[in-house]
């Protein structure tokens, strides 16, 4: 894979990320020409029957709706009704090559931000309501039309009572019909409502947006279990009392002292924002090779071969470090520039290497954090 300096017609990375990114919705028309998608009907179906795969179905009923959680059973879908649903299928990238290539493209944002690829095929008049969602996310329309409708406003009061996040007051102030190959980019909160015109999939590129509790609660769980204190609390002085109920001021004053010596510097985050980003989600398995080359074996092969980091892999760098699904691999002098390749361009194919870097490579073939082809292979894919 290469970098261009336009991923899809009319969006000129740089250009997007300074005028719009977080800031208003785009459309681009006919930003795939021609795009077909990698599904059908009866792919993604089996896709939401795999129990390996998160997916929903949902079923609106005038203003009533169903929420179901797979895995599922074909003859759940063959109870469905002509109209009014639709099944989400959450993480398409971890399981099929081309969903993985596609949410690629998308690498002018860090890939510590990307998620995942989500793919929904709804019937006539399907669709998830009117909502929001709390991170950047570009909708990319497959086969079949959908009416959207968009607008940024205040009020993000939801209705009560409902199995999905649904807006009470939902006020679009604009509407657009897009079909194959359109790309729709929506800012974080922004309010948006797409409804199936005839059957259809549309490909939901997500960003991961953690909240601050979230990350400073991660990472002081992180802290906790790293965190070497010597001492144990003693209250040699303690006298008898008569308020036997009451917390001794002390013992405040010793545990807030002890926390107090914990310390964390800047990189101690940094090391935990790539262990933490890298980590697999709870669903993903790797399958190392049943016959993985020795370490000769390998060396000698990359002179023809190409290494691919697998599509459920995420390896992301710091100045000196390493973070590959959630482990941390230390570089005093600085990451290599063959890790960096790889984790930029999710490939490399070959140049200058020290031996314990290439060791390492070996080692994450062994684990299926990476695969081998000829290079020939790889040019035609």
């Amino acid at each position: 894979m290469t970098h261009t300096k336009t991923a899809f017609n009319g969006l000129v990375p740089a250009q997007f990320m300074r005028n719009s990114w977080h800031r208003q919705a785009q459309l681009f028309r006919d930003a795939l020409p021609g795009f077909e998608g990698f599904l059908d009907r009866r792919s993604i179906l089996e896709l939401a029957c795999d129990p390996d795969v998160e997916s929903r179905l949902l079923v609106r009923d005038g203003r009533r709706w169903q929420v179901d959680h797979g895995p599922f059973k074909r003859a759940d879908f063959r109870r469905l009704p002509d109209r009014n649903w639709t099944v989400l299928v959450q993480g398409v990238n971890l399981h099929l090559d081309a969903a993985d290539r596609l949410l690629r493209r998308f690498d002018f944002v860090p890939a510590a931000r990307l998620d995942d690829l989500m793919v929904s095929y709804a019937a006539p008049g399907g669709g998830v309501g009117p909502h929001f969602d709390s991170y950047d996310v570009f909708l990319l329309q497959g086969p079949g039309r959908r009416r959207w409708r968009i607008g940024r406003q205040d009020d993000l009061t939801l209705r009560p009572g409902l199995p999905l996040k649904i807006l009470k007051d939902f006020a679009p102030e604009e509407e657009m019909v897009v079909e194959p190959g359109d790309l729709l980019y929506l800012p974080p909160t922004y309010a948006h409502d797409g409804v199936a015109i005839d059957e259809c999939f549309t490909y939901s590129i997500g960003f991961r947006a953690p909240t601050n509790a979230e990350l400073a609660g991660q990472f002081l769980a992180d802290v906790s279990e790293r965190v070497a204190l010597d001492g144990r609390y003693a209250d040699p002085g303690l006298r008898a009392t008569k308020t036997p109920g009451r917390i001794p001021a002390a013992m405040v004053d010793a545990t807030n002292a002890a926390i107090d010596a914990v310390r964390w510097t800047r990189g101690d985050v940094a090391d935990f924002l790539g262990r933490y980003l890298s980590d697999p989600k709870a669903r993903v398995f790797f399958d190392p090779p049943e016959d993985p080359p020795t370490f000769a074996a390998f060396r000698k092969a990359l002179a023809n071969r190409v290494l691919a980091l697998d599509r459920r892999t995420i390896l992301l760098y710091g100045p000196k470090a390493a973070y590959i699904n959630g482990e941390c691999i230390r570089f005093p002098r600085g990451v290599p520039a063959a890790l960096e390749t790889l984790a930029d361009r999710r490939e490399w194919r070959g140049g200058e290497i020290s031996d314990p870097v290439l060791r390492l490579l070996h080692q994450w073939l062994e684990a299926g954090f990476l695969t081998m082809t000829d290079t020939d292979r790889s040019a035609r894919g």
